[in-house]
């Protein structure tokens, strides 16, 4: 039995973006429920050299609508970084899950073989196909961000726990 490239992605972006939009949610409920000013948790790092969970959810967001459209062979969609709220993150969320939504499988299934190119021309450039991309870049990429955002959130007292980062599937 194989699986296909875009159930190998589309559907695990959908649903951990997904699941990372309610665990904000939860958040911003926990910052307004104990009188925490929003911005101690969207600026909280779990060591103080790692981004803080504003930059977490901005750069998963990222690796998924980047990860899709190359898989794709569609443009990266740009959106600016200048989330500054909780409903600025959850705004970013609801466009890339819209871009997403809107791939087609044919355009990402079949391509495992596409050649697709990181950093072009730079020191830090790096080839892959389109499967080793997916699978050894992008989602290990993905997960790291997504995990740490929910990592920060609980390090900070929000009751949030497994079922909440695995969101619904």
């Amino acid at each position: 039995m194989t699986i296909s490239l875009y159930a190998a992605s589309i559907p695990v972006f959908k649903q951990l973006l997904t699941a990372l939009g309610d665990v904000l949610n939860k958040a911003e409920a926990h910052a307004t429920a104990r009188k925490i000013e929003p911005d101690a948790l969207l600026q909280a790092r779990l060591y103080p050299d790692m981004f803080p969970l504003i930059r977490q959810v901005q750069i998963a967001v990222d690796f998924a609508k980047g990860v899709s459209a190359r898989l794709a062979g569609v443009e990266v969609p740009s959106f600016s970084d200048d989330d500054k709220t909780f409903a600025d993150l959850q705004a970013k969320l609801a466009q890339v899950l819209g871009f997403i939504n809107g791939l087609d499988a044919a355009l990402i299934d079949g391509q495992e073989a596409r050649e697709i190119i990181t950093r072009p021309g730079t020191d830090k450039e790096k080839r892959f196909t389109g499967q080793s991309y997916l699978l050894s870049y992008g989602l290990p990429q993905f997960f790291f961000h997504v995990t740490t955002a929910y990592a920060i959130l609980r390090h900070n007292g929000v009751e949030i726990g497994k079922r909440d980062f695995m969101g619904a599937f």
